[in-house]
């Protein structure tokens, strides 16, 4: 059963800032996902997809960002390149209150925009 969608949308060049300065962007983003993008040509897309992906799981759940931690919702990738959302703290203990048991994401960047899509399923 879905338990939540949510959908976010964001420009780009608003990232540009975290990865311009790391301790500003390992508040906001985690270990992980932040070498990720610092690895890439298109880093300030990754950033600004895996914000969005943020801001898409906190509306999946019905709360927002309230009471979330960003750096605890973290995009990783598979290693066929497919995103998964890594949960940590606050992240993971709102997920387990919600009930949650899968989570699928969907990311894309075009230009100056990028989304992002969550899905929240039941145990």
């Amino acid at each position: 059963m879905i338990i939540g969608i949510g959908i976010d949308l964001v420009h780009c060049q608003r990232m540009q800032s975290f990865l311009d300065d790391e301790s500003k962007g390992k508040r906001f983003f985690g270990p992980e996902e932040y070498a990720y993008a610092r690895g890439k040509s298109s880093g300030v897309e990754s950033l600004a997809a895996a914000f969005a992906a943020k801001e898409a799981f906190g509306k999946a759940l019905g709360t927002g960002l309230t009471d979330l931690v960003l750096s605890d919702i973290q995009v990783v990738h598979a290693e066929n390149g497919r995103p998964q959302l890594l949960l940590q703290g606050s992240a993971e203990a709102a997920c387990k209150k919600a009930g949650v048991g899968k989570i699928h994401v969907s990311l894309t960047h075009e230009h100056d925009m990028a989304a992002a899509y969550v899905i929240l399923e039941s145990v």
